[in-house]
Parts: structure tokens; sequence; C-alpha cells
């Protein structure tokens, strides 16, 4: 079994049904889009440029969606906090995902990252 699944399996419910669901969602957005262990994180590279990521908030133990690059990206839903390179969507675990932002966010970053590189 690969880094990749194992990180996935081993989380607990709902965190596990609900990464996996971000996992297919991100892949699933175009057929550029691939999935690679990096820096022990399950990231997401299109045209093999990094764009995303998935991890777990220690406080909150729900996950969420890091995108780069951040200090170009303007979405309200995204906070900056001390990171440098990227900013998060925070995902509830226990709730719906939030379909549309998720796939606004993702073109965003993608467009952006596209014309920046």
């Amino acid at each position: 079994m690969s880094k990749l699944d194992e990180f996935y399996l081993d989380q607990k419910e709902p965190l596990g049904s609900c990464l996996i669901a971000l996992r297919d969602l991100i892949k699933a957005y175009n057929d550029q889009i691939t999935e690679r262990w990096y820096y022990r994180l399950p990231c997401f590279f299109n045209k093999e440029k990094k764009f995303c990521y998935l991890w777990i908030d220690k406080k909150t133990n729900n996950p969420y969606i890091a995108f780069y690059p951040g200090t170009k990206l303007n979405h309200p839903q995204l906070e900056q906090g001390n990171r440098t390179q990227s900013k998060i969507l925070r995902i509830q675990a226990n709730e719906d995902l939030p379909l549309e932002t998720i796939y606004n966010i993702i073109n965003e970053s993608l467009t952006i990252y596209h014309d920046f590189v």
C-alpha cells in the first residue's frame, strides 16, 4: 500500500471519508491533475506544478485545502494566517462539501498559477 493510500485509510470517520471525497473532487477537476506524496503530504499537481495539498488542522481535527499561489488568491473564504505561499480553505468533515466554493478556488488557483509561473 502506498503512503498516500495509508494517509487516507488511517483517518477516523468522518474525517477519512471527507478527505477521500476531497481527493476525488480535486483529481476529477481536470485530467492534468495528479496526486503525489510530497513532503509527507497528499499534494496535487497540475502540469507538474504544485497547486494545492490536503492537511488536517491539529486544533479542530478538520481538513483543509491549501492553495497556491496564496498571495495571488483573493477568495473571501481563504485564510492566509502565517503562511507565506498558500492560503487555506477550511472544511467541516461532518458537513456537505462546499462544492461551488472549492471549484471556484481551484479554477482561480490554476488560472493564476498558470499565469504566475
